[in-house]
């Protein structure tokens, strides 16, 4: 199991689909592992106040953030049976319908991965301390706030 060490989630900009499918094809050789999970958190186009946002930039406290998803991590592997899970999220300018945030898990068996997928998402969402600023098309922008 790929655990303990704590890990810097953290990539400059959209987490591009090349990187995405080299991150699948490098699990053809784990053989005990029947079933992968992924989410993809995509940048939308939301329109607010009649501006469209065109971005988000996104900023953290990257030595906080690392151990709070080190956190989650770590909690996630001792309530499910993973073998691995994987975390990567976009710092700096990411452009709307580019993906931001990338998460796989995976294990011997299916269900697993689906609960611990949704688990580990939702951890994510509620507890990390990453701040998008949405930039609109005029460039003028505003804190997003997490849903």
């Amino acid at each position: 199991m790929e655990k303990n060490k704590i890990k810097n989630v953290f990539v400059p900009g959209a987490i591009t689909p090349d990187f995405i499918a080299k991150s699948i094809a490098k699990h053809q050789s784990k053989t005990s592992i029947g079933a992968h999970d992924i989410f993809l958190g995509q940048v939308r186009a939301d329109i607010i106040d009649g501006q469209e946002v065109a971005a988000i930039e996104y900023t953290a406290y990257e030595e906080m953030a690392n151990l709070k998803f080190h956190e989650i991590r770590e909690a996630t592997f001792n309530k499910f049976n993973l073998s691995c899970m994987h975390i990567y999220h976009s710092l700096g300018k990411v452009g709307a319908g580019e993906i931001c945030l990338f998460v796989f898990v995976s294990s011997p068996h299916r269900k697993e991965v689906f609960e611990a997928l949704h688990h580990v998402v939702e951890e994510i969402k509620s507890q990390v301390p990453i701040f998008g600023k949405e930039v609109f098309k005029d460039d003028s922008y505003q804190w997003k706030v997490n849903k």
